[in-house]
């Protein structure tokens, strides 16, 4: 690595090095050691070996519908959760529309909403309070019922992730441990070593910049004008010029 970035001018190689041995100390000696106990096993025990293979890399490769479809349940989902949480700030203060549906622990339930809905089912001058009602129960339920499916969808994800484990082959393993595992978090660690260095190197611009943007003339011109202003300042003191 040192000398893959020996002609890296503006990336100090020992500055990148050391990211190779914080990874080392964090996880490459652990794997490393597995692998010298274990050699390429993806299941130890009967169980897949999540130590050396974390679950995340398997989805993101073999997996990576599902798990797009899982995130776009959960998106919609704390969408839900916002709109109740918008209803119950706007609406359910002290003599807002919701705080009688609240239970005695100050929260929206589908049961106390759906209870307040009964009690004023009747009243002619509580159609206001029913449609916000409505609107609380149906936030309630869409988040209920999304949370529910991220959960089982999870579930059956994390099931095909496990059976999966047991199918892979010794090149496949060694791919996403070397390349998506190792390889790519020294990459990223590279790259934010790059981005910290280009933000210095703008920063240190942008201050030159600054500090040069006007011409050197028209700060003389400056500094005479406040010299003659000073000058004229003393002599009307009294001072001796």
């Amino acid at each position: 690595m040192l000398t893959a970035f020996d002609d890296v001018p503006l990336l100090d190689r020992y500055d990148v090095y050391q990211h190779l041995m914080d990874y080392w100390a964090a996880t490459l000696q652990d794997d490393v050691y597995l692998l010298v106990q274990e050699g390429w096993a993806a299941v130890l025990d009967g169980k897949p070996n999540t130590d050396l293979l974390p679950p995340a890399l398997v989805i993101r490769r073999y997996f990576a519908a599902e798990q797009a479809e899982i995130e776009k349940y959960d998106a919609v989902r704390e969408v839900a959760a916002r709109n109740l949480e918008e209803l119950d700030e706007e609406h359910g203060g002290e003599d807002g529309l919701l705080a009688d549906a609240k239970t005695d622990k100050g929260k929206l339930t589908a049961k106390s909403v759906k209870e307040r809905q009964k009690a004023i089912a009747a009243d002619p001058e509580a159609a206001e309070e029913r449609a916000v009602l409505q609107q609380a129960l149906k936030a309630i339920e869409a988040e209920t019922i999304l949370g529910k499916l991220v959960k089982d969808t999870q579930k059956a994800l994390g099931a095909k992730v496990a059976a999966h484990y047991a199918r892979l082959s010794r090149e496949e393993l060694r791919t996403l441990v070397v390349e998506d595992k190792w390889l790519a978090t020294l990459a990223a660690d590279v790259q934010s070593e790059l981005d910290r260095v280009s933000q210095a190197l703008t920063g240190r611009i942008r201050q030159l910049a600054d500090r040069y943007a006007a011409p050197l003339p028209q700060l003389t011109a400056e500094v005479d004008t406040l010299t003659a202003r000073v000058a004229e300042h003393l002599k009307q003191m009294g001072a001796q010029i």
